[in-house]
């Protein structure tokens, strides 16, 4: 089955959130858990990632609470975005997980493999940022006017997730057509305007400057993969790259001509170093 044709299922967790999520592949393995971006929702993950990734391996992606078709309201913290996730992965009761975080998701992921290390694997950080690194404290005006306004355009969603070359955007044109076009019936709920708030908030803090903040992702004691693209806007590589520096063992590649969608962009590669790294020692 494709992520195409994945039913939309709802897990009832034990906080009281009915929680949308979806899951693709089969094996014995370790099960890889998805967190989504800002704003996104279970059709916001590009059905040709999905596919690659689940050819080895069970790919769940979900609504954390209050976005989409979840239940509940949008916390506006990343502490309790990722204790929320923790119940869904409770309840889904699978023992130990594999998580791969994107943007706002790989914050969310640094908190889980903080609070919840037991329940983790391995983790995979995705257009990423530690908490309290300088600069971060919001998104740059042209970003946010893009993906933070009411109603968002297939040109906003391109000049923000891909680069400006010819070949990006030809890419990125392929995305499109893939998020909104592959999947025609089922479709998840749109998220909503406190959503939007919500998680912008809690980027606005994550991004703080803390220095002392900074101590906390040492603590991760999990094998990691941070990932970026070259040219990414709206978290710049070099957060990723400080970001690895601080995860003691943590890996670090960064992908070329490529923006915040660099995992769309790069499905096929993506997936395969993410593979590399769930299977590898």
């Amino acid at each position: 089955m494709t992520y195409v044709d994945a039913e939309t299922q709802v897990l009832s967790a034990a906080n009281g959130v009915d929680y949308a999520y979806r899951a693709t592949g089969s094996s014995d393995a370790p099960p890889l858990v998805l967190l989504q971006h800002f704003r996104g929702n279970l059709d916001n993950w590009d059905p040709a990632l999905i596919d690659a990734l689940a050819r080895g391996r069970r790919v769940i992606t979900f609504d954390n609470r209050g976005v989409a078709a979840s239940s509940g309201r949008t916390p506006s913290t990343i502490a309790q975005m990722a204790l929320d996730a923790i119940e869904f992965i409770d309840g889904l009761d699978v023992g130990e997980i594999d998580l791969l975080g994107f943007s706002i998701g790989s914050f969310v992921a640094q908190d889980i493999a903080l609070v919840r290390p037991s329940a983790v694997r391995k983790v995979v950080l995705a257009s990423a940022a530690p908490q309290g690194a300088s600069g971060m404290h919001g998104w740059a005006e042209d970003v946010i006017a893009a993906v933070g306004k009411p109603e968002t355009s297939g040109e906003d969603y391109l000049s923000v997730f891909f680069t400006g070359s010819e070949a990006s955007r030809a890419l990125g044109q392929d995305v499109v057509g893939r998020l909104f076009g592959a999947r025609t019936v089922d479709r998840d709920a749109p998220t909503n305007w406190q959503t939007r708030l919500a998680q912008y908030d809690a980027v606005c803090t994550w991004g703080q400057p803390n220095h002392s903040q900074l101590e906390r992702v040492a603590a991760i004691d999990r094998p990691v993969f941070v990932a970026n693209g070259d040219s990414d806007r709206m978290i710049l590589p070099r957060y990723s790259y400080l970001l690895a520096g601080l995860i003691p063992g943590a890996r670090l590649k960064i992908y070329p001509d490529a923006a915040h969608g660099f995992l769309f962009q790069h499905h096929a590669e993506f997936a395969a170093d993410v593979d590399a790294f769930l299977a590898g020692a």
